[in-house]
């Protein structure tokens, strides 16, 4: 454990690194603060417009370009535009939203926070130099994923286990990308984060009006973004093992360090079917 903060970010001169959702809250700290360290930052965002209000607040080399994660099409056209990167952040997310569903039918928050990730990772990973960190949360705990009915098609809709799901497959996600990295050889690393408990635009958007007053009120006492943007640097930046899960010492506050993760989220067999599920879906699969 450290007292790491964002002003010992090393040069990044040089390094060109992805942070997907990062328009706002901690992706845009994210993104800021790497640029502001030299490196060339591609902010993926799905509306270019405020992914443009973003960069204007930010010193350094920053490009936007459109990625709406909730649709594979606009997935495999990001990857196919891309070059050569070494840092993707898997930042991008949604939190306790009510039922929907992506372009391609999936539940809009395992669509969105993991099969949209997966697929982004699996058809850049050739591309990829040095890691792939993805967001996580302590609400993985909450999570059990369902290999029968990932979307939710046949259980009553769920939006706080829906996210927790969710969650939860970023984790299992990084756990078994690593493991395929290290059978394959590849010096790329697989990091999870996790931002503790902070205040962003992600509370109040559950579409429910108390539900909506209760964060907005909880947000009162939370960290704030920098905060929880730290913890994402923190896996860019360091030299942790693979499949390293890095957030506050104190699950929502603390020093910044490794993390414990959920005993499900620990089931190697559950991240082997969950990664097959999830290469049926979205039609990728690991590759170096």
């Amino acid at each position: 454990m450290s007292s790491w903060t964002a002003a010992d970010l090393p040069s990044f001169a040089g390094r060109r690194v992805i942070v997907t959702g990062a328009n706002s809250g901690l992706g845009l700290i994210t993104a800021r603060e790497l640029a502001r360290a030299g490196a060339s930052v591609v902010l993926a965002v799905r509306n270019t417009d405020k992914g443009h209000d973003a960069a204007a607040t930010m010193t350094g080399d920053v490009e936007v370009r459109r990625l709406d994660l909730a649709d594979l099409a606009s997935v495999r056209t990001f990857a196919g535009q891309t070059d050569t990167v070494d840092v993707l952040v898997n930042n991008a997310g949604i939190m306790a939203v009510p039922y929907a569903q992506t372009a391609d039918g999936f539940e809009s928050q395992i669509g969105t926070n993991h099969l949209g990730h997966f697929a982004l990772t699996n058809l850049l990973l050739p591309k990829i130099t040095d890691r792939v960190v993805t967001v996580s949360s302590v609400m993985h705990l909450l999570g059990v994923i369902s290999l029968k009915d990932l979307n939710w098609r046949s259980r009553p809709y769920s939006a706080w286990l829906a996210y927790g799901q969710s969650k939860l497959a970023n984790l299992l996600f990084t756990s078994e990308l690593q493991r395929k990295l290290a059978a394959a050889g590849s010096p790329v690393r697989a990091v999870a984060a996790h931002p503790g408990y902070s205040a962003t635009n992600l509370q109040g958007q559950t579409g429910n009006p108390t539900g909506d007053r209760f964060w907005k009120a909880a947000n009162r006492v939370a960290t704030d973004a920098d905060f929880g943007a730290r913890q994402t640097l923190y896996a860019v930046a360091a030299d942790v093992p693979g499949d390293s899960f890095i957030g506050p010492r104190f699950g929502m506050r603390g020093p910044t360090g490794l993390s414990p993760r959920s005993p499900l989220a620990r089931n190697t067999r559950t991240a082997a079917a969950l990664w097959a599920l999830s290469a049926q879906l979205t039609g990728t699969e690991f590759q170096i």
